[in-house]
């Protein structure tokens, strides 16, 4: 398993680019869901007046599906994917951490289970922009953090109130409500618990491959 990090221009034309055109620095986004050709994510707009101007041009445009204040700074937004969302997870690619947009340039960090997965990405995103591949790690090298028990907590809720079935017995939004957060805290303490729980899963049985492999020596 992999993790990559994606420079991509973006040749389409596409709402975001036109938005974060005149940022200062890169507006980070967290994808919640891809589907059928829609992607949801918390654009975090950084400042209230950004955020403002953001739900403004949202709203009015025509193919914004959704769009939901989250809090002072931070959107909740669907609509039409633009090409690259939809590249990365129907080639069996997750977007993790916080992606960022600048105008044009996007930059994505993907986790994925095979390098020939990662070649079918560049190859798809390369049809409609310019590609370039940055830092490409093995995943779980570095020591990844303990889970908190406030991440503990939101975690089990959420499985105990079957957030995790399919289809999901309750939204997030309902979860953070019973939880009493806002909604991208509640996405926030669910990403890191869930990036420990995979960190440890995964080093844990690199363990146990490595033991088996190992030969006993003779005595």
């Amino acid at each position: 398993m992999f993790t990559a990090t994606i420079h991509f221009e973006q040749h389409r034309e596409c709402i975001l680019r036109r938005l974060t055109a005149d940022a200062e620095t890169p507006v980070p986004i967290e994808i919640e869901e891809v589907r059928d050709g829609s992607v949801t994510f918390v654009l975090r707009a950084g400042a209230e007046t950004d955020a403002n101007a953001f739900q403004r041009e949202l709203e009015a445009a025509d193919h914004v599906e959704h769009v939901d204040r989250l809090d002072e700074t931070n959107l909740l937004v669907t609509k039409p994917s633009c090409g690259a969302y939809s590249a990365i997870y129907r080639n069996h690619g997750t977007l993790r951490r916080s992606n960022t947009i600048k105008g044009t340039h996007r930059e994505y960090n993907v986790l994925l289970f095979r390098r020939e997965d990662l070649k079918a990405i560049i190859e798809d995103l390369s049809s409609f922009g310019t590609v370039t591949l940055g830092k490409l790690e093995e995943f779980g090298t570095g020591r990844e953090p303990s889970m908190t028990d406030r991440q503990r907590t939101v975690l089990a809720e959420a499985l105990d109130r079957g957030y995790y079935e399919w289809p999901r017995e309750i939204k997030s939004a309902e979860l953070a409500e019973a939880l009493d957060i806002s909604r991208a805290t509640l996405q926030e303490h669910l990403r890191k618990a869930e990036r420990t729980l995979l960190s440890t899963a995964l080093d844990r049985d690199r363990g146990v491959r490595g033991r088996r492999a190992t030969p006993k020596r003779r005595r």
